[in-house]
Parts: C-alpha cells; sequence; structure tokens
C-alpha cells in the first residue's frame, strides 16, 4: 500500500531500499527556498541500525501491513527460541537474538505476540509485565527510608532491577519488560 511522505507517522513500518524500516520520529519542515520535506528517523526491523531520511513532502513510499500472531513459548537453548501458535500448534524456532536481552524474561508458558511478514516472523513482543521473585537485595540502611533512594536487586532470572528500600530477597515484584524497571510489589 503506498503512502506519502506527508502521511507518515510513529510507529508505522515502511519498504525502503529493499529493507523493512519503523519509523521512529517525523518532522515536517518548509525551508526558505525549495519545497517541503519530511525529516523522518528510522529504524531497521531485522538489523536494528538507524537512519535519517529526507522525504520530499510528494514522495510515496511503501507502506507495509505486519500480521500478529500469537504464540506460546515452549523451551530455548542458548541461540534458539522455540514458540508454538496458538490455533495450529505448529512450531517454530527463531533466533534467541530478536529479543535481545529481553529472553531473560520468558516464562515457560508464557504467551507471545510476533509480527509477521510473509509468513515470517520478523519480531516478538513479550507481555509489558512479568512477575519474578528477588534473590539478592542489600539490607536496608537505617535512615536510607526516603521514597527516592532505590537499591540493586537480582532477579531470578539474573537480571539486576533498582528497587525501593522496603523489598527484600524471596520477595515477588512485578518488572517491566521494556527496560527492565521495577513496577511495584506482586499482588498475589
Amino acid at each position: 500500500m503506498k503512502i506519502i511522505a506527508n502521511d507518515l507517522r510513529v510507529g508505522n513500518i515502511v519498504e525502503h531500499k529493499n529493507k523493512l524500516w519503523v519509523i521512529t520520529k517525523t518532522m515536517h519542515t518548509q525551508p526558505g527556498k525549495g519545497g517541503a520535506y519530511i525529516q523522518a528517523e528510522m529504524k531497521e526491523l531485522l538489523g536494528g541500525t538507524k537512519t535519517n531520511e529526507r522525504f520530499r513532502s510528494s514522495e510515496t513510499l511503501e507502506k507495509v501491513h505486519l500480521e500478529e500472531e500469537f504464540y506460546q513459548y515452549l523451551f530455548s537453548d542458548d541461540t534458539d527460541i522455540t514458540l508454538m501458535h496458538l490455533q495450529t500448534f505448529e512450531q517454530i524456532t527463531l533466533p534467541t537474538d530478536i529479543l535481545g536481552e529481553r529472553v531473560a524474561f520468558l516464562q515457560d508458558g508464557m504467551q507471545v505476540k510476533a509480527m509477521m511478514y510473509d509468513g515470517k516472523p520478523i519480531s516478538v513482543d513479550l507481555p509489558e509485565t512479568v512477575i519474578m521473585e528477588i534473590v539478592e537485595a542489600e539490607p536496608v540502611v537505617k535512615g536510607q527510608t526516603a521514597s527516592s533512594s532505590y537499591k540493586p536487586a537480582k532477579l531470578e532470572n539474573g537480571l539486576r532491577v533498582m528497587v525501593p528500600p522496603h523489598i527484600g530477597s524471596g520477595t515477588r515484584v512485578v518488572v517491566n519488560t521494556a527496560d527492565c524497571t521495577y513496577v511495584e510489589r506482586a499482588k498475589d
């Protein structure tokens, strides 16, 4: 589907120079001389490289439609993760670097959303938050009870997160999977 550069929005996925790009920032510029143009910051979906491109306002790009498929996480090894489609029960294997360091948040039976292009998965989205247990935390320092102070703690998956002083080892917490930050104490 063709889209003119003037209609580019953050989050659009376009095909440019035979690669898939997600638009991360756009700016419309009307110089004193010459025609208006769109300055677009783009991130390559498969490689992760970033680029800035200028498009004339009337220039057209190919907007890509991605299909969302829901899968269940089965298992992983050092290089691959295995997922099962929830309707067809078909299994697929993907490289772990498709998730980067977020692969540590995968849990048995977790539902994930795969973005598909031409029948192939190009990215995998985890749930927004997960519940993890703190296995190691520094003890509370007397007088360090201000709500703005945080201390480092180690999660059961080995990642480190900053938590409030009252959180200790054995506490279950909610963690944001996008940036590995503490959200709240788990309610269970």
